[in-house]
């Protein structure tokens, strides 16, 4: 099938990459030329495991191309998706301007019936915008004769896991009136459709609501973790012990019961934040997720207010080693990162960091540019040296098992702050490290 993607960002890419691997002829169209001519080239603008070999071989065998060229774009598709950014705007709702203009391109374009499918995470009611965007602008071209179908459907990709998550979905959700659309999304999706029946097709707004559902869901198992695991510190209790207790329960599970230092990323604060704003909106008070957003925010602070405990307050001319920046593992993804809030507290406070991350260090120099207070090592045994304390705020793989008899040699004093619990406190005590955790 031909498909067109709008949207070289995140979702599009991945989406273009993983249908043309299993055999669609995917044309992916971008307005910024100069990313549209380094995919061209082998360049990919975002680290996501497995995605580089899947753009470039896909790109070789003739399936997978990028332009900047909207028309033929419009042409080449039998399926138009929709994948552009949907930023939070001033008072934290969706921003639509970039999903709409999209909408409005394929409508000044196409000349033959189109089926539209919304991919980026927008609110309930978003489709029907799009919707009466295409029918304004056809109408403008005496095209009204033009069939076109808007479907919502909706990703689920992880950072981390994305390629992973679309060549092997949960499920796919196909939100359509429409038979003839939801017979073409099922042939689209066939070959991910195989092993077992994986498509959910329902109305339009009620797909819409399930991609927020969805993230809002998994954080609030996050906010809820971090609120058990504030007060086990206080009641003297164990969070790993009570992860392990309430995790084996079949309704419960293990996933997203880890504490930490907050969610961060570029779905959970902005998903949360947008299903706010939008029961706002209709007078809704929603008072969970208002709830999980707070929670979230505070524990970004954890961290260094045990920081500041352990120094007395007084942090001015310390280092710190921080290892991790980006919000979670195999990403370079800084969007709401724990890490930035850390950071800019410890720079207020008159502290350095020196930091490590396997991948987010060029993002973190674009994000901070020449910041005097920090510094971007290249290893995370270089972070080390000389610093006053170690802090852990991303749980890398690297991460977890390091040499604390080099950690000792190379700190000035034997601490550590761990926003992940990837150490038990016992061990840590015989190797007589000061060791401050979460919920422990």
């Amino acid at each position: 099938m031909k498909v067109t993607v709008f949207g070289i960002g995140y979702v599009g890419l991945v989406q273009g990459a993983v249908l043309a691997e299993v055999g669609h002829d995917v044309m992916c169209i971008d307005i910024d030329a100069n990313k549209v001519e380094r995919l061209k080239q082998g360049h990919i603008p975002i680290y996501e495991p497995g995605l580089e070999a899947l753009v470039k071989e896909n790109h070789a065998a003739g399936r997978l191309n990028f332009s900047t060229d909207a028309s033929a774009g419009v042409k080449h598709g039998e399926v138009q998706f929709i994948a552009v950014g949907t930023p939070p705007d001033e008072d934290g709702s969706a921003d639509l301007q970039y999903v709409l203009a999209v909408a409005e391109t394929i409508a000044h374009h196409m000349d033959s019936p189109q089926i539209i499918i919304d991919k980026s995470t927008v609110p309930v009611g978003t489709a029907d915008k799009v919707r009466a965007k295409i029918s304004q602008v056809l109408a403008i071209r005496g095209r009204e004769d033009l069939g076109f179908n808007v479907v919502s459907n909706p990703e689920f990709l992880k950072e981390g896991s994305a390629v992973a998550d679309c060549m092997r979905p949960d499920r796919i959700v196909i939100g359509t009136d429409s038979k003839n659309a939801e017979d073409v999304m099922r042939e689209l999706y066939a070959p991910f459709n195989r092993n077992h029946e994986k498509i959910i097709v329902m109305d339009v707004r009620s797909a819409e609501l399930t991609k927020y559902a969805a993230n809002c869901m998994l954080a609030t198992k996050i906010s809820f973790m971090n609120e058990m695991a504030n007060l086990a510190e206080i009641l003297g209790a164990d969070i790993e012990m009570v992860r392990q207790g309430i995790g084996s329960d079949p309704r419960i599970g293990y996933q997203f019961l880890y504490a930490g230092v907050g969610y961060g990323g570029s779905c959970f604060p902005k998903d949360v934040q947008a299903l706010i704003r939008t029961a706002d909106s209709i007078d809704f008070d929603a008072k969970v997720l208002k709830a999980v957003e707070n929670r979230n925010n505070e524990q970004k602070s954890v961290l260094f207010n045990k920081i500041s405990k352990h120094f007395n307050g007084d942090m001015s001319g310390k280092i710190f080693a921080l290892w991790g920046l980006s919000f979670k593992p195999n990403t370079d993804d800084m969007r709401e990162a724990p890490s930035r809030v850390l950071m800019e507290a410890l720079w207020k406070a008159g502290a350095k960091v020196q930091a490590f991350d396997p991948e987010a260090i060029e993002e973190t120099q674009r994000i901070y540019g020449a910041q005097s207070k920090l510094s971007l090592c290249d290893t995370k045994e270089s972070a080390l040296k000389g610093a006053d304390a170690l802090v852990i705020v991303t749980e890398w793989q690297e991460f977890k098992a390091p040499d604390f008899d080099f950690i000792k040699q190379q700190l000035k004093s034997a601490v550590i702050f761990d926003g992940r619990n990837l150490f038990e406190p016992k061990r840590m005590s015989k190797k007589e490290i000061t060791y401050y955790s979460v919920g422990r």
